[in-house]
């Protein structure tokens, strides 16, 4: 396949007009516009288009009725084709907080799986049940526990390697000990956390360099008391946003931009099983979630949000056209920071030889006019 004539993002993170030729699945040439003229192959053309890398998605829990961690071989395969669909080709879904026994199934069914349609299943974000109770959120408090380095392994390996980051809240015991004999394994984040501004300091001088979900479910900025926010600015920590127009005023997102870099800013849904469905009752780690437009919130506890209903491609898109986000920067939020963050860079997140052949093709007003996938079209 060539893909022609379209402004193609580049590695230099900007929107270059040059040709890109997909081979066995994967990019194999990019060149100047015009060089590529095998007749023999097939051709698309990108004229007047953006072409984007497929999106990376990696923390959300489900989307059109079905939730990760209860989903069969057959949902979570109806999961990863709505994604795909909506231009998210690599995904690395988050748990939420239960007990070994009901992790260790999660882990049991994401190692088994193999499909080759919808979005490929990259890796895991173990978000629980290693944090503080007093920042639950919509996380079940039943579950939360002490952090546990042999659960983790034990739970790492029923999943075949597949778990790409967990999330901590370092406070708590047998924290920070987990993160000095864990961090060189897996990615380690803080999240669902009380911890002030030294304890979040020494959590990333031991390991930790990633933010889950930014500004959610932690301490806010004070200038007497800075908390893990400043403390992970000048570590030069990764710091996921959800966009979703609910989560964070955009004031505040063209503020992280801005401070952290768009090199550091990962763009996350944090969708749930409602995304792609009505209005309505649905659930969210065994508990009751009541959907209303665009946000979700805990039945018993309204004033709770409980993640998202928005798709990462929305997100983005909701970046560029309602925060004031340039989309180089909310593209590269979407795709390489993302691939990069989970180690997935050589094969997802980027338009550059040797990557697999996920491309998106918008035009102007950022509507999907074509998926590419491993070199195939998708109908869109």
């Amino acid at each position: 396949m060539i893909i022609k004539n379209a402004l193609i993002y580049t590695e230099n993170h900007r929107f270059e007009k040059k040709d890109v030729r997909i081979r066995n699945e994967r990019i194999t040439e990019i060149a100047e516009n015009g060089q590529f003229t095998d007749p023999d192959e097939n051709v698309i053309d990108g004229e007047g288009l953006y072409a984007i890398p497929g999106l990376v998605d990696i923390h959300f829990h489900g989307a059109v009725g079905h939730d990760f961690c209860q989903a069969s071989k057959e949902e979570l395969l109806k999961i990863a084709e709505y994604e795909a669909a909506n231009g998210v080709l690599a995904i690395c879904p988050a748990t939420m907080s239960y007990n070994e026994e009901i992790l260790g199934k999660v882990m049991d069914k994401a190692a088994d799986y193999n499909e080759e349609s919808g979005a490929d299943l990259v890796g895991i974000n173990m978000e629980g049940p290693f944090i503080d109770l007093k920042k639950a959120g919509a996380q079940n408090p039943e579950y939360i526990m002490p952090a546990d380095k042999e659960m983790f392994l034990r739970l790492q390996e029923r999943s075949g390697g597949l778990i790409k980051l967990v999330d901590i809240a370092p406070e708590e015991k047998g924290a920070m000990d987990f993160i000095e004999q864990c961090h060189e394994q897996v990615k380690i984040s803080i999240a669902h956390t009380c911890c002030n501004y030294e304890t979040a300091c020494e959590a990333l001088e031991k390991g930790v360099s990633h933010m889950t979900h930014l500004y959610n479910a932690m301490p806010g900025i004070n200038h007497r008391n800075p908390g893990p926010i400043i403390a992970a600015l000048e570590a030069g920590a990764e710091v996921e946003l959800i966009a979703d127009g609910i989560h964070i005023h955009p004031a505040i997102v063209r503020m992280t931009f801005r401070i952290f870099g768009a090199d550091k800013v990962i763009l996350i849904s944090d969708s749930m099983e409602a995304t792609g469905l009505l209005d309505g009752d649905y659930q969210l780690g065994g508990q009751g979630v009541t959907v209303k437009g665009r946000k979700a919130v805990l039945t018993k506890d309204p004033g709770v949000i409980a993640g998202s209903v928005t798709n990462l491609f929305d997100c983005m898109k909701n970046c560029v056209q309602n925060m004031g986000i340039p989309l180089e920067d909310a593209v590269l939020a979407a795709t390489e920071n993302p691939a990069e963050s989970i180690g997935v860079e050589k094969d997802y997140g980027r338009i550059a030889v040797g990557n697999y052949g996920n491309l998106l093709l918008l035009d102007k007003d950022l509507q999907i006019k074509n998926i590419v996938q491993k070199g195939k079209i998708m109908s869109v």
